[in-house]
């Protein structure tokens, strides 16, 4: 993803005769490139984990929330879960739609806003 014209994964279907990266000799046409679907399958795997995960964190925050909102803890304890899980259910959304990178940072916030709100109890 530098933006370089020849860092693009190789297509799927190959051209007849046409030499494949890596694989040392010429294949039929229409015959499936190897490697070419790992990327697409890690990418959903990716994508699939990212908003599972996030999910996963925003519903233990604002669980973590309610019981710390039942109990006699300060006001900025389940604020500060909430707040983290908010932003872990970004992360969630993200994820799902492609935004990996972006969905890690927002999980690993969450998580920091979610451990400090902790440290005021």
């Amino acid at each position: 993803m530098s933006g370089r014209g020849d860092s693009e994964a190789p297509s799927e279907i190959a051209e007849a005769g046409e030499p494949v990266e890596g694989a040392g000799e010429r294949v039929e046409a229409g015959e499936p490139v190897e490697g070419a679907g790992d990327t697409a399958l890690e990418a959903r795997r990716a994508r699939w984990t990212a908003a599972g995960t996030g999910g996963l964190l925003a519903f233990a925050g604002l669980a973590a929330s309610v019981l710390r909102a039942a109990s006699a803890a300060p006001a900025l304890v389940p604020a500060a879960y909430a707040l983290g899980a908010a932003v872990c259910g970004g992360a969630a959304v993200l994820g799902s739609r492609g935004r990996t990178r972006r969905a890690v940072w927002l999980l690993v916030c969450g998580v920091m806003v979610m451990a400090l709100g902790d440290q005021f109890d």
